[in-house]
């Protein structure tokens, strides 16, 4: 095994490279609270990579979505997964040929929920794949959602309740994780349609994507006040306040905050 503290430090790196939301929010925790909710998000990331993936076909992701779901609620065998995942490796990201690396850096205390959840997400993203993301009604909107957003908040509320007790309401942390989703989605609606891609219900218009980010948003408001804990509360703020703040642009026709707006809104809730 990697020396604990250099695999620390590539983790961040690596979480650095993925993620523009959470890699601020993440590296002002505690230094335990920071190296689980690393581990975690890039466990999430690593599946979520191959769902995204523009070259891979849709049996493949399905596949290998379904076949790591399964390896995640047993005993995770790193060379099982290297093997699963060598054809592809010219092709995947760094963050998902390194799972069991993210894996190992997790505290033993909360490494089976972190499985859990990961395992859950990844059957979920191959049942999409399988569908070729065909989202009909409202309920298939929630039910992607759920999937590929809303179990983050899941697993970050079983994390906070691990570190030092704190309960939060699961679906107030569903809701969380879908608002932050619908914004992306609404921000990246020209690109998606560019590649062919198309995550609006039946019948639905940029308007009703809107609202449900707000309803979303008001229940991850509601969620953030039930915290006591202050780091936790400065972590769920960020991309809380940015993701409103983002909204609030959109809907007066900009296309997204700048990098100013972006490090005003961070100081703000640091300082």
């Amino acid at each position: 095994m990697k020396d604990s503290k250099k695999l620390y430090r590539e983790a961040m790196r690596v979480l650095k490279q993925t993620s523009r939301t959470f890699y601020i929010p993440i590296t002002l925790l505690k230094p335990t609270l920071r190296k689980t909710v690393a581990s975690a998000y890039l466990c999430m990331r690593a599946i979520d990579e191959i769902e995204d993936h523009e070259q891979l076909p849709l049996e493949d992701k399905s596949s290998l979505l379904i076949r790591i779901s399964e390896m995640l609620t047993g005993s995770f065998d790193p060379e099982t997964y290297q093997n699963l995942i060598q054809p592809y490796a010219e092709k995947l990201p760094e963050v998902t040929l390194r799972l069991t690396d993210w894996l190992n850096i997790c505290p033993t205390g909360v490494l089976d929920k972190v499985k859990k959840s990961t395992s859950i997400m990844a059957s979920g993203m191959a049942k999409w794949a399988e569908k070729n993301w065909a989202i009909v009604t409202k309920e298939d909107f929630d039910d992607y959602t759920y999937y590929v957003a809303g179990l983050v908040g899941v697993m970050l509320s079983d994390i906070w309740d691990w570190y030092d007790g704190t309960k939060t309401d699961y679906e107030l942390a569903i809701g969380f994780g879908r608002g932050l989703q619908c914004v992306n989605i609404l921000r990246n609606q020209d690109e998606d349609h560019v590649r062919g891609v198309n995550f609006l219900p039946e019948n639905w218009d940029r308007a009703d994507l809107f609202k449900y980010a707000d309803d979303n948003l008001n229940l991850a408001e509601n969620y953030i006040q039930s915290i006591e804990t202050k780091n936790i509360v400065t972590f769920c703020q960020i991309p809380y306040q940015l993701a409103v703040k983002t909204l609030a642009v959109m809907k007066a026709g900009r296309e997204k905050m700048t990098r100013e707006e972006v490090n005003t809104v961070v100081t703000e809730i640091t300082k």
